[in-house]
């Protein structure tokens, strides 16, 4: 069985919805995934895993969330060397930018980058977050 921790920050609950949507997924294709909210999950037991699903959404102009996630995510991206990462978030203005920036982020880290992040507009709908299930699912299949 694939042990997966989904880490997630959030701030007006679509992220959150969007990662326990994921989390489902990956439990219901034969992982066995654990759902953190980056304050409660120490960069040292997140690097403990060899698969990582992380969630932000995009802040400001279009960056990761800069108090909490932020410094939990730039301490981390220098132990994901070889682990595979999967990446999501919401938002509500921009066209991804902050996406594309993690997703190279983790390449150059070293990160094996799951396709390309996952993100979605706003509030996810019942469609949105059974795209979130399945790319829970699909990244299970793919280890």
């Amino acid at each position: 069985m694939h042990q997966v921790a989904v880490i997630f920050w959030s701030g007006t609950g679509n992220t959150e919805a969007m990662a326990k949507a994921i989390t489902e997924g990956v439990n219901k294709a034969g992982g066995e995934a654990q759902l953190f909210n980056v304050a409660d999950i120490h960069v040292d037991r997140a690097a403990s895993y060899d698969n990582l699903i992380l969630g932000c959404p995009s802040m400001g102009g279009e960056v990761l969330e800069e108090y909490e996630f932020e410094p939990f995510y730039t301490a981390l991206e220098e132990k994901i060397n070889g682990k595979k990462i999967a990446l999501f978030g919401s938002y509500g203005w921009g066209d991804g930018e902050w996406m594309r920036d993690w997703q190279t982020r983790v390449e150059n880290h070293g990160g094996n980058l799951f396709e390309e992040g996952l993100i979605i507009n706003d509030t996810p709908d019942t469609a949105g977050l059974a795209l979130c299930e399945a790319f829970g699912t699909h990244f299970v299949n793919s280890l």
